[in-house]
Parts: structure tokens; C-alpha cells; sequence
């Protein structure tokens, strides 16, 4: 499978979104995106990324950046998550795994002993010019939203 590239075109998407939109990268012209794919709405790790994103959300309007969160969530999932954590930015909904797979971020995962294929948490960046310019891939909440706000900041 292969993976995006650094400072190369970052792969397209069209999914649909919070605010009963689709959203497309091109969508996002003359800005920098921050993508996060995360697990699951509702869960800990994944409500405490999504809050750190909203508590900087501010700072990274102020440098051109929007954020947008990717799960397999349903976008009524999603629209809950949102409203009950308000979350200023949309969440995507990849039910087929299409961007995921673009981004390669499904992985083999486990938990109670138990193998699944599942999202693992991965932000990627990518410039005014569409290009990919930084991921974090194997992603810890703690700290992960100051620290790409502070690539956003390098720009």
C-alpha cells in the first residue's frame, strides 16, 4: 500500500461532513488543512484530541489553517460528537475506509488479544499549495495539538 508522500500532492478526497456538506481538499485552496483520523467518536482519546484541536482552534484560524477530524463514524455520530464537545471544525465521515486507505492509516491493531483492522491516529498537514508537508503517524493525544500547531507556525 503506499503512503502519501512529503511535499508532494496530498491525496484527494470528497466525503461527506458535518453541516450536511461534502468536503474536498479542493475545498481548502489558499489554506493550510490539518487532517486528523482518529478511532472513534465518544471515546477518550479521541474526545480529548478533538477538544485539544477545539481549545487551539482560534490560533490556527489566525495562521490560515482549518482542521477537519476523519473517522468511520456516521455523520450523525459525528454531528453528536460535535454539538456535545463543540467542536468549531467538521468531522468526515469515511464509512467505505476510502481516505483512510489514501492515507494509509488502517492498521492491524489489537485489543483484548483480539486482532481488528482499525484507524490508527495519524494528522497529517498540507499547505495553501495542496501539498503534504508533515504526519505524525502512531499519534499521542498528550501535547499532539500544541505540537502541530507549532508546524502550522513553521509554514
Amino acid at each position: 500500500m503506499s503512503q502519501p508522500e512529503l511535499n508532494k500532492k496530498a491525496p484527494n478526497f470528497s466525503l461527506p461532513a458535518t453541516g450536511e456538506q461534502d468536503l474536498s481538499l479542493s475545498d481548502f485552496k489558499d489554506k493550510n488543512l490539518v487532517i486528523y483520523f482518529y478511532p472513534k467518536d465518544n471515546t477518550p482519546g479521541c474526545t480529548t484530541e478533538g477538544q485539544n484541536f477545539r481549545d487551539l482552534y482560534q490560533e490556527f484560524k489566525s495562521h490560515d489553517t482549518e482542521i477537519l477530524g476523519v473517522s468511520r463514524d456516521s455523520v450523525r455520530v459525528h454531528e453528536n460528537f460535535k454539538k456535545k464537545h463543540e467542536f468549531p471544525f467538521d468531522l468526515l465521515s469515511d464509512k467505505e475506509e476510502e481516505m483512510c486507505i489514501a492515507y494509509d492509516v488502517i492498521k492491524l491493531k489489537k485489543m483484548y488479544g483480539k486482532e481488528y483492522m482499525g484507524i490508527e491516529r495519524s494528522t497529517f498537514l498540507i499547505d495553501k499549495q495542496g501539498k503534504l508537508r508533515q504526519e505524525w503517524r502512531k499519534v499521542k493525544v498528550k501535547g499532539h495539538a500544541d505540537e502541530v500547531l507549532e508546524a502550522v507556525k513553521s509554514l
